[in-house]
């Protein structure tokens, strides 16, 4: 798993969007027993944090120990420097395998393989994301092409796995029929810069040229934000999740 994101961890914790509640519902009433959990590619521990309210022990893995050390707490929860292909965990541990906004940057066999052997039999995978915010025409409009034509070519090639919702990667399990969902916000001007701040791509522009287009592309969306200080942003989720 290539670690992109460790430099901008205090921005990631505070910037990234909170998944909805609907998200986890509909993965816990799949799931028959409630014992332990495992958050790959936990990041800062968002979903760590909402599996700890349901499950008696979570266990969270990251390759980035400054994304661990800004990892939401809890006492039930256990974070851990491990590799998501290879980690330390007993044979048949868990009820519920989670990787949330991080599937793709995984080398699949690998870890599908660390997956079966760690998973309890009958075991839940769940592993969703989200793909481009939502807001006005306008907006989103000028996004798009921030996205497109300012950062293109700084994405790594598997940020299309992200574009294509998950459709891509494989998934060898007895996959369970999903739905949609959408994580909605209501963000000021520094919020939402603030998580564009954190995109991947713009962190490798940055480096390549030492100078940011965020100021930029901030004055062009300021002219369509109209008088309220906050807007609603929709990111459309989503989810894959299958029987071990």
């Amino acid at each position: 798993m290539k670690d992109i994101f460790s430099k901008r961890s205090a921005e990631y914790v505070r910037y990234r969007p909170v998944y909805p509640r609907e998200l986890y519902d509909f993965i816990f009433k799949h799931v028959t027993q409630n014992n332990t959990a495992w958050d790959c590619a936990t990041g800062t521990g968002q979903a760590a944090f909402e599996l700890s309210k349901r499950f008696k022990k979570v266990f969270a893995t990251d390759i980035s120990q400054q994304q661990l050390a800004h990892a939401l707490k809890a006492d039930n929860i256990f974070y851990s420097l491990q590799l998501a292909e290879k980690t330390n965990f007993p044979d048949h541990s868990f009820d519920l395998i989670t990787v949330a906004q991080a599937i793709h940057w995984l080398r699949f066999d690998d870890f599908y393989k660390e997956v079966k052997r760690v998973s309890r039999p009958g075991g839940v995978i769940a592993v969703w994301g989200y793909s481009l915010l939502k807001t006005s025409l306008e907006i989103d409009k000028i996004i798009s092409n921030f996205y497109t034509e300012i950062l293109g070519s700084y994405w790594d090639e598997e940020r299309k796995y992200v574009e294509d919702n998950y459709t891509t990667i494989p998934f060898p399990f007895k996959e369970n029929k999903s739905r949609s969902f959408q994580l909605t916000v209501y963000w000021n001007k520094i919020e939402l810069e603030g998580y564009l701040f954190t995109w991947s791509a713009l962190q490798k522009y940055l480096q390549a040229n030492q100078l940011s287009p965020l100021p930029r592309l901030m004055r062009e969306i300021e002219k369509h934000w109209g008088t309220q200080e906050k807007i609603k942003i929709i990111f459309p989720l989503f989810l894959k999740l299958g029987r071990i």
